[in-house]
Protein backbone atom coordinates (compact mmCIF):
# COMPACT_ATOMS: atom_id res chain seq x y z
CA UNK A 1 0.00 0.00 0.00
CA UNK A 2 1.27 3.45 -0.87
CA UNK A 3 2.09 5.68 2.09
CA UNK A 4 -0.14 8.76 2.28
CA UNK A 5 1.75 11.99 2.83
CA UNK A 6 0.74 14.20 5.76
CA UNK A 7 -0.14 17.02 3.35
CA UNK A 8 -2.67 14.95 1.39
CA UNK A 9 -3.69 12.53 4.15
CA UNK A 10 -7.38 12.28 5.03
CA UNK A 11 -8.25 12.62 8.69
CA UNK A 12 -8.54 9.46 10.76
CA UNK A 13 -12.21 8.65 11.13
CA UNK A 14 -12.04 8.72 14.94
CA UNK A 15 -10.34 12.12 15.07
CA UNK A 16 -12.86 14.84 14.14
CA UNK A 17 -16.18 15.54 15.79
CA UNK A 18 -17.90 13.70 18.59
CA UNK A 19 -17.65 9.95 19.20
CA UNK A 20 -19.13 7.96 22.05
CA UNK A 21 -19.73 4.28 22.72
CA UNK A 22 -21.65 2.60 25.51
CA UNK A 23 -22.61 -0.89 26.70
CA UNK A 24 -25.68 -2.34 25.00
CA UNK A 25 -28.83 -3.36 26.85
CA UNK A 26 -28.29 -6.51 28.93
CA UNK A 27 -30.55 -8.57 26.68
CA UNK A 28 -28.27 -7.79 23.70
CA UNK A 29 -24.93 -8.50 25.37
CA UNK A 30 -24.64 -12.02 23.93
CA UNK A 31 -24.74 -10.55 20.43
CA UNK A 32 -23.32 -7.01 20.47
CA UNK A 33 -20.14 -5.67 22.08
CA UNK A 34 -21.25 -2.03 22.34
CA UNK A 35 -23.32 0.68 20.68
CA UNK A 36 -21.66 3.77 19.25
CA UNK A 37 -22.44 7.06 17.56
CA UNK A 38 -20.28 9.56 15.73
CA UNK A 39 -21.11 13.04 14.47
CA UNK A 40 -18.81 14.57 11.86
CA UNK A 41 -18.69 18.36 12.29
CA UNK A 42 -19.37 20.93 9.62
CA UNK A 43 -16.10 22.15 8.12
CA UNK A 44 -14.32 18.81 8.53
CA UNK A 45 -12.62 17.18 5.57
CA UNK A 46 -14.93 14.87 3.61
CA UNK A 47 -12.42 12.03 3.19
CA UNK A 48 -12.00 9.85 6.28
CA UNK A 49 -9.46 7.08 6.86
CA UNK A 50 -11.06 4.05 8.52
CA UNK A 51 -8.37 1.96 10.22
CA UNK A 52 -8.88 -1.83 10.48
CA UNK A 53 -10.18 -2.90 13.88
CA UNK A 54 -11.22 -6.55 13.29
CA UNK A 55 -14.87 -5.70 13.86
CA UNK A 56 -18.12 -5.89 11.92
CA UNK A 57 -20.92 -3.41 12.56
CA UNK A 58 -24.60 -2.87 11.95
CA UNK A 59 -24.69 0.79 10.86
CA UNK A 60 -27.34 3.45 10.35
CA UNK A 61 -26.14 6.29 8.10
CA UNK A 62 -28.10 8.77 5.99
CA UNK A 63 -31.44 7.01 6.48
CA UNK A 64 -30.16 3.54 5.55
CA UNK A 65 -28.99 0.43 7.38
CA UNK A 66 -25.76 -1.29 6.38
CA UNK A 67 -23.45 -4.07 7.44
CA UNK A 68 -19.81 -2.93 7.55
CA UNK A 69 -17.41 -5.83 7.26
CA UNK A 70 -13.95 -5.81 8.86
CA UNK A 71 -11.21 -4.05 6.90
CA UNK A 72 -7.87 -5.54 5.97
CA UNK A 73 -6.18 -2.22 5.24
CA UNK A 74 -7.03 1.45 5.68
CA UNK A 75 -10.24 2.31 3.84
CA UNK A 76 -10.80 5.82 2.51
CA UNK A 77 -14.45 6.80 2.74
CA UNK A 78 -16.20 10.01 1.78
CA UNK A 79 -18.45 11.09 4.63
CA UNK A 80 -19.97 14.58 4.15
CA UNK A 81 -19.46 17.04 7.03
CA UNK A 82 -22.50 17.19 9.26
CA UNK A 83 -23.21 13.47 8.85
CA UNK A 84 -24.16 11.40 11.89
CA UNK A 85 -23.45 7.67 12.01
CA UNK A 86 -24.88 5.20 14.52
CA UNK A 87 -23.56 1.67 14.93
CA UNK A 88 -23.88 -1.59 16.82
CA UNK A 89 -20.64 -3.59 17.03
CA UNK A 90 -21.24 -7.33 16.64
CA UNK A 91 -19.55 -9.59 19.18
CA UNK A 92 -16.87 -11.80 17.60
CA UNK A 93 -18.51 -14.70 15.79
CA UNK A 94 -21.99 -13.16 15.84
CA UNK A 95 -21.97 -11.57 12.37
CA UNK A 96 -21.15 -14.89 10.73
CA UNK A 97 -23.91 -16.64 12.67
CA UNK A 98 -26.66 -14.04 12.21
CA UNK A 99 -25.87 -13.08 8.62
CA UNK A 100 -25.28 -16.73 7.64
CA UNK A 101 -22.05 -15.95 5.78
CA UNK A 102 -18.40 -16.29 6.84
CA UNK A 103 -17.07 -12.85 7.72
CA UNK A 104 -14.25 -13.50 5.23
CA UNK A 105 -16.86 -12.92 2.48
CA UNK A 106 -17.55 -9.33 3.59
CA UNK A 107 -14.01 -8.13 4.35
CA UNK A 108 -13.73 -4.51 3.23
CA UNK A 109 -17.40 -4.43 2.16
CA UNK A 110 -20.31 -2.15 3.05
CA UNK A 111 -23.47 -4.11 2.26
CA UNK A 112 -27.13 -2.99 2.61
CA UNK A 113 -28.69 -4.86 5.53
CA UNK A 114 -31.62 -6.03 3.41
CA UNK A 115 -29.22 -8.22 1.43
CA UNK A 116 -29.03 -10.40 4.55
CA UNK A 117 -32.21 -9.61 6.50
CA UNK A 118 -34.89 -8.25 4.10
CA UNK A 119 -37.78 -8.45 6.60
CA UNK A 120 -35.72 -7.42 9.62
CA UNK A 121 -34.18 -4.49 7.74
CA UNK A 122 -37.67 -3.13 7.01
CA UNK A 123 -38.72 -3.59 10.63
CA UNK A 124 -35.62 -1.82 11.96
CA UNK A 125 -36.03 1.04 9.46
CA UNK A 126 -39.65 1.45 10.54
CA UNK A 127 -38.54 1.44 14.19
CA UNK A 128 -36.05 4.27 13.59
CA UNK A 129 -38.83 6.13 11.79
CA UNK A 130 -38.30 9.86 11.40
CA UNK A 131 -35.57 10.10 14.04
CA UNK A 132 -32.48 11.94 12.83
CA UNK A 133 -30.66 13.00 16.00
CA UNK A 134 -27.99 10.34 16.72
CA UNK A 135 -29.06 9.59 20.30
CA UNK A 136 -32.69 9.08 19.23
CA UNK A 137 -31.67 6.84 16.33
CA UNK A 138 -29.41 4.77 18.57
CA UNK A 139 -32.09 4.39 21.25
CA UNK A 140 -34.78 3.29 18.80
CA UNK A 141 -32.46 0.92 16.94
CA UNK A 142 -31.27 -0.75 20.12
CA UNK A 143 -34.81 -1.09 21.49
CA UNK A 144 -36.00 -2.69 18.25
CA UNK A 145 -33.12 -5.19 18.26
CA UNK A 146 -33.89 -6.06 21.89
CA UNK A 147 -37.40 -7.11 20.86
CA UNK A 148 -35.96 -9.39 18.15
CA UNK A 149 -33.20 -11.00 20.20
CA UNK A 150 -35.24 -14.12 20.90
CA UNK A 151 -34.81 -15.07 17.25
CA UNK A 152 -31.02 -14.66 17.25
CA UNK A 153 -28.76 -17.71 17.20
CA UNK A 154 -26.08 -17.90 19.90
CA UNK A 155 -22.53 -17.14 18.67
CA UNK A 156 -19.63 -19.56 18.57
CA UNK A 157 -17.86 -19.19 21.97
CA UNK A 158 -14.47 -19.93 20.37
CA UNK A 159 -14.51 -16.50 18.69
CA UNK A 160 -14.67 -14.68 22.02
CA UNK A 161 -11.84 -16.82 23.41
CA UNK A 162 -9.71 -15.82 20.43
CA UNK A 163 -10.56 -12.13 20.77
CA UNK A 164 -9.77 -12.02 24.49
CA UNK A 165 -6.46 -13.82 24.02
CA UNK A 166 -5.28 -11.63 21.13
CA UNK A 167 -6.49 -8.38 22.70
CA UNK A 168 -4.23 -8.76 25.75
CA UNK A 169 -1.00 -6.71 25.52
CA UNK A 170 2.03 -8.93 25.08
CA UNK A 171 5.56 -9.03 23.69
CA UNK A 172 5.26 -8.38 19.95
CA UNK A 173 8.13 -10.78 19.27
CA UNK A 174 6.21 -13.81 20.58
CA UNK A 175 4.11 -15.59 17.91
CA UNK A 176 0.39 -15.64 18.65
CA UNK A 177 -0.57 -18.88 16.89
CA UNK A 178 0.91 -21.31 19.48
CA UNK A 179 -0.86 -19.43 22.27
CA UNK A 180 -4.21 -19.66 20.50
CA UNK A 181 -3.91 -23.32 19.52
CA UNK A 182 -3.07 -24.13 23.16
CA UNK A 183 -5.97 -22.05 24.51
CA UNK A 184 -8.49 -23.72 22.18
CA UNK A 185 -6.85 -27.17 21.98
CA UNK A 186 -7.09 -27.15 18.18
CA UNK A 187 -4.74 -27.45 15.22
CA UNK A 188 -3.38 -24.43 13.34
CA UNK A 189 -5.62 -25.30 10.40
CA UNK A 190 -8.74 -25.35 12.59
CA UNK A 191 -7.67 -22.11 14.28
CA UNK A 192 -7.33 -20.38 10.92
CA UNK A 193 -10.79 -21.60 9.91
CA UNK A 194 -12.28 -20.23 13.14
CA UNK A 195 -10.57 -16.87 12.66
CA UNK A 196 -11.54 -16.44 9.03
CA UNK A 197 -15.18 -17.24 9.75
CA UNK A 198 -15.44 -14.99 12.82
CA UNK A 199 -13.05 -12.11 12.01
CA UNK A 200 -12.51 -12.29 8.25
CA UNK A 201 -8.80 -13.11 8.32
CA UNK A 202 -6.23 -15.38 9.95
CA UNK A 203 -4.80 -15.16 13.48
CA UNK A 204 -1.56 -13.41 12.53
CA UNK A 205 -3.42 -10.63 10.73
CA UNK A 206 -5.89 -10.39 13.61
CA UNK A 207 -2.96 -9.97 15.98
CA UNK A 208 -1.50 -7.14 13.89
CA UNK A 209 -4.84 -5.34 13.63
CA UNK A 210 -5.65 -5.47 17.34
CA UNK A 211 -2.11 -4.39 18.29
CA UNK A 212 -2.53 -1.28 16.13
CA UNK A 213 -5.85 -0.60 17.86
CA UNK A 214 -4.06 -0.75 21.23
CA UNK A 215 -1.58 1.84 20.00
CA UNK A 216 -4.40 4.13 18.80
CA UNK A 217 -6.13 3.83 22.16
CA UNK A 218 -2.94 4.70 24.01
CA UNK A 219 -2.25 7.60 21.65
CA UNK A 220 -5.74 9.00 22.28
CA UNK A 221 -5.56 8.60 26.03
CA UNK A 222 -2.05 9.76 26.89
CA UNK A 223 -0.06 11.12 23.94
CA UNK A 224 2.67 12.54 26.18
CA UNK A 225 5.07 9.52 26.33
CA UNK A 226 7.55 9.11 23.49
CA UNK A 227 6.91 6.76 20.60
CA UNK A 228 9.26 4.11 21.97
CA UNK A 229 7.27 3.94 25.22
CA UNK A 230 3.94 3.84 23.37
CA UNK A 231 5.26 1.10 21.10
CA UNK A 232 6.28 -1.04 24.06
CA UNK A 233 3.00 -0.47 25.89
CA UNK A 234 1.01 -1.49 22.81
CA UNK A 235 3.01 -4.70 22.40
CA UNK A 236 5.42 -3.85 19.58
CA UNK A 237 8.95 -5.17 19.63
CA UNK A 238 10.33 -1.64 19.22
CA UNK A 239 9.58 1.75 17.65
CA UNK A 240 10.66 0.59 14.19
CA UNK A 241 8.16 -2.28 14.41
CA UNK A 242 5.40 0.22 15.27
CA UNK A 243 6.36 2.48 12.36
CA UNK A 244 6.26 -0.37 9.83
CA UNK A 245 2.87 -1.57 11.03
CA UNK A 246 1.39 1.94 11.18
CA UNK A 247 2.35 2.52 7.57
CA UNK A 248 0.90 -0.84 6.50
CA UNK A 249 -2.40 -0.48 8.35
CA UNK A 250 -3.10 3.26 8.32
CA UNK A 251 -0.97 4.77 5.56
CA UNK A 252 0.38 7.25 8.13
CA UNK A 253 3.44 7.50 10.36
CA UNK A 254 2.93 7.13 14.13
CA UNK A 255 3.88 10.79 14.57
CA UNK A 256 1.19 11.88 12.09
CA UNK A 257 -1.38 9.72 13.87
CA UNK A 258 -0.55 11.25 17.26
CA UNK A 259 -0.65 14.76 15.81
CA UNK A 260 -4.14 14.21 14.36
CA UNK A 261 -5.51 12.69 17.56
CA UNK A 262 -3.98 15.44 19.70
CA UNK A 263 -5.44 18.19 17.50
CA UNK A 264 -8.84 16.50 17.57
CA UNK A 265 -8.79 16.35 21.36
CA UNK A 266 -8.18 20.11 21.56
CA UNK A 267 -11.21 20.80 19.35
CA UNK A 268 -13.50 18.03 20.53
CA UNK A 269 -17.12 19.04 20.09
CA UNK A 270 -19.90 18.24 22.59
CA UNK A 271 -22.43 15.49 21.93
CA UNK A 272 -25.39 16.25 19.66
Amino acid sequence: MQLISEREAPVLSMAPGFYRDKPVLPVLQRHFLYAWRHSKPLGATECSAVVPDAGADLIWCRDALWVAGPDLQVKLERVPPGTAVVGMRFLPGVAATLLRVPVSQIVGARVPLDCFWPKTARELTDAVGDAREPYAVATRLEAALAKMVGNFVSPDPCAEVIRRCVARPRDGRRPIVPQLTAALCVSERTLRRYCERAFGYGPKTLDRVLRMQRFLELARGRPGPGLANLAGAAGYADQAHLTREARRLTGLTPAAIIKQLSEAKKHEIPPV
